[in-house]
């Protein structure tokens, strides 16, 4: 970040605060007219009943996109509804805003109060941006590299001061998600690694967690979110796409929590490539090793899912 002008992340960050602010509006506008009866139209992307978008999906992405080609008309964008109708994702040391116009369009068909616009910003390859803004709670988180993470732009994350201890997944509040991928192959493993997080730990079963519960939003951003603010200790999840968390792994990081890559090769503690598609999130303790004790404890019960994508030049082959 030393070669990176500190007064240009700041206006970076506030131009995105305002801009999810205003995208928000759009949102909470949008399900208020569902409940009224008069929402917009559901789609089904790729024939799959439990992957959906809508026509405020699309309106708030293009509404998100050109707002910024005309204030950075040099900046790249990647977002997620840009992606579905076949542009090809390409990764440069460019400044790139990596957007999700909606994260948690069933929670927003369904008038399920946890969606969100997420608006992130990398700079070298690095994420430095990130806000996320949930309008039906009027929760907007945000973060920029070395500047801390914030709630409502006051109050400072985590929640905790100082945080709570990390000693063992058995004390910890688990977030995770089903995901849209519904193969039998896909959510019988899912199933299959929450049932090991919950179920005691005996000596025949050594690597079960016992955890305190599990818990979930249907939104990767707001689950992330969440870990910033120390109110969930844990957060994985396999088959989410980069606009679903660039912004949000700023806020934990920020926060400071890691994230990591999600899938169960114990020797990887490098901060999460974001078009992985696996995300494993720890949040802030008194020290990293607790945080690295519990995401190894994590990676014990974490099965292989295969997470398929097509390769991203410049920044993931799959």
């Amino acid at each position: 970040m030393s070669n990176i002008n500190q007064d240009r992340v700041q206006e970076y960050l506030n131009f995105a605060i305002q801009l999810a602010k205003e995208a928000g509006a759009i949102i909470k506008a949008a399900v208020d007219s569902r409940m009224a009866g008069s929402g917009s139209t559901i789609e089904l992307k790729k024939e799959n009943p439990s992957d959906l978008v809508t026509e405020t999906d699309k309106a708030v992405e293009e509404f998100i996109k050109a707002r910024l080609q005309k204030a950075y008309p040099e900046h790249k964008f990647i977002g997620e509804e840009t992606f579905a109708s076949g542009a090809k994702t390409e990764f440069t040391n460019d400044p790139t805003w990596i957007v999700d116009p909606i994260d948690g369009t069933t929670n927003f068909i369904h008038g399920y109060p946890f969606v969100a616009v997420s608006i992130g910003l990398t700079l070298n390859k690095i994420p430095t941006v990130g806000v996320v803004y949930n309008p039906l709670l009027n929760e907007l988180y945000s973060a920029a590299k070395g500047h801390g993470a914030y709630l409502n732009q006051t109050q400072p994350l985590p929640l905790f001061h100082p945080p709570q201890p990390l000693t063992d997944l058995s004390h910890c509040l688990i977030a995770t998600e089903a995901g849209s991928d519904r193969s039998k192959l896909v959510i019988d493993a899912k199933i299959a690694a929450i049932h090991d997080m919950l179920r005691q730990r005996t000596d025949q079963t050594p690597y079960a967690a016992e955890a305190h519960s599990i818990r979930t939003t249907g939104s990767a951003a707001l689950n992330l979110c969440n870990v910033a603010k120390g109110v969930v200790d844990v957060y994985w999840e396999v088959g989410c796409w980069e606009w679903d968390v660039a912004a949000a792994v700023v806020i934990v990081q920020e926060s400071g929590g890691v994230v990591l890559d999600g899938g169960n090769d114990k020797s990887n503690n490098e901060p999460v490539n974001i078009f992985c598609r696996k995300y494993l999130a720890v949040r802030t303790a008194l020290d990293r090793e607790s945080q690295l004790m519990i995401a190894s404890q994590m990676r014990d019960l974490i099965p292989d899912i295969n997470a398929p994508r097509p390769p991203v030049p410049g920044g993931y082959e799959y």
